[in-house]
């Protein structure tokens, strides 16, 4: 049975690209290697579009039934790279090849390392494929709404080993340059058939790479060299369209540098960007301003539930100069008539959310103005989901969000499964444990529905979902779509 997988994983190989026909038996001895088996008898059954997902399970079995893995998914997890690894070509062919096709064209090249990281099984495609996925039509556009179940769940024999296991601060942490080829333990992933292109921003050496798990169309991560932690200043300006100048056809962001506005790992300087057109980007200037000393540069507030101020430049230098202008000015300001603190004891509160694109010779910046205050009504932020959507959404509305895509909870899925249950059956969900959580928001949107069948109710609760993002984006923003709102935002505009 090993050598029948053996040979598909190698086939799986040379289908892809991976292994070179040169390598085939070089490549049939590593995996050996791994198994602790010293003989191989070529089987005759030739394979194609061999599965890798089955592949692997028959290979993972395998080391399983040998003694050398423990039966659980944090084990198989770290192993299966180890496999993969041994048909991955070395980091510098990688960057060689990268070289190579950038010099036909920037899409060719993120073509080429984009199908190389799922080819590797680095994105693990039939994880990616379990994501529930479905849009929202909203007064601001078409909303991405997504339920995430593509990280596995840890179970409880790698959560236990994890504890005992020695603690290490190598790498430092999920994005440092350490994690090219490294093996991982529980509390850290593998990333042996993990590659890294070496680039340049801002005169600095920095690192892309795409996200294991790829929320939208070539979700990229770019990040510093260096473990030093996020700050929007003029530098990471500079460094969004020094990025954007390399790869005109993505478009780069960063995630605000405050807990609660800010993302999951404000550690690592590192921006996210990728190939995919955000509701965001298509919101059109809902009204045109002019910023003095600023006539030549296009700006406007845009039709979009968070706060944002767009501004557009064929020269990106003047965008830089503008949104420096722009950070420095937030930074210190209040207005306490639109509950816009600077700073509370101390802590400041301001800062910016920023994505950069270019559309045809024009750069455009888009500048998400975030503010973290708290107070006794809202402890997890003012300008975060409420409370009355914590059931849907509780945790940060990051650049991903801001931008239009909700990335939800896995819990979710079991919960709307059941509801729909629930609400076919026309039980009360207040009766069950988990799903009592979602009563008060069930008795407020069934009124609007004649009929709820089995036939229409997942399609129902989606789309109530997706209205509830539409409701956590709107909290998010500083200043709301209200003429009260516009008015408080243009007086921020008017001091600049």
């Amino acid at each position: 049975m090993l050598n029948e997988s053996i040979k598909k994983l190698v086939t799986y190989g040379m289908e892809t690209g991976l292994v070179p026909e040169c390598e085939r038996n070089y490549t049939i001895n590593l995996l050996l290697d791994l198994f602790h088996q010293d003989d191989y008898e070529e089987p005759q059954e030739e394979y194609t579009n061999v599965d890798l997902e089955s592949t692997l399970k028959e290979l993972l079995d395998e080391a399983v039934t040998r003694g050398i893995i423990e039966d659980s998914i944090g084990y198989r997890d770290l192993f299966d790279t180890k496999i993969m690894n041994c048909l991955m070509p070395r980091p510098a062919q990688v960057q060689q090849k990268f070289k190579e096709e950038y010099a036909k064209s920037p899409e060719c090249a993120t073509a080429y390392f984009y199908k190389l990281s799922q080819d590797s099984d680095y994105i693990r495609r039939y994880r990616i494929k379990k994501d529930r996925k479905w849009t929202t039509e909203s007064p601001y556009g078409t909303i991405d709404i997504t339920i995430n179940l593509s990280k596995p769940e840890k179970d409880p024999k790698a959560i236990a080993a994890a504890k005992n296991a020695k603690q290490s601060s190598y790498p430092k942490c999920q994005l440092c340059m350490e994690n090219e080829g490294y093996a991982g333990r529980l509390n850290h992933p593998a990333r042996e058939n993990h590659r890294i292109i070496p680039i340049t921003i801002n005169d600095s050496k920095w690192g892309f790479q795409y996200s294991p798990y790829v929320y939208y169309n070539e979700h990229c991560i770019v990040f510093n060299g260096q473990h030093v932690p996020m700050k929007i200043e003029r530098a990471a300006f500079i460094k969004l369209f020094d990025f954007v100048k390399q790869f005109p056809h993505y478009f780069l962001g960063s995630n605000a540098d405050l807990p609660i506005v800010g993302g999951s790992i404000l550690s690592h300087d590192h921006f996210q960007g990728g190939h995919y057109t955000f509701a965001m980007a298509k919101a059109p200037i809902e009204e045109h301003v002019t910023i003095p000393g600023y006539e030549d540069v296009e700006a406007g507030i845009v039709k979009w539930p968070l706060s944002v101020l767009r501004i557009r430049h064929k020269d990106e230098k003047r965008l830089i100069d503008l949104a420096t202008h722009v950070l420095e000015v937030w930074r210190g300001y209040t207005d306490e008539s639109a509950f816009i603190f600077a700073e509370t004891e101390g802590e400041p509160h301001n800062t910016i959310t920023p994505i950069a694109r270019k559309k045809g010779d024009v750069y455009e910046l888009d500048l998400t103005l975030r503010n973290n205050i708290t107070t006794k009504e809202h402890p997890l932020g003012v300008y975060h989901p409420h409370a009355q959507y914590h059931h849907i959404k509780k945790e940060n509305i990051g650049l991903i969000e801001v931008m239009g895509l909700a990335v939800l909870p896995a819990r979710l899925k079991d919960e709307l499964e059941l509801l729909a249950e629930y609400l076919v059956e026309k039980k009360d969900p207040a009766e069950n444990e988990s799903l009592k959580k979602h009563a008060d928001w069930v008795k407020e949107f069934l009124p609007k529905y004649e009929e709820i069948t089995k036939e229409n109710v997942m399609g129902i609760l989606e789309e109530e979902v997706g209205q509830v993002f539409v409701k956590v984006l709107e909290d998010a923003g500083v200043y709301k779509c209200t003429k009260e709102g516009r008015d408080a935002f243009k007086r921020f505009i008017s001091v600049l």
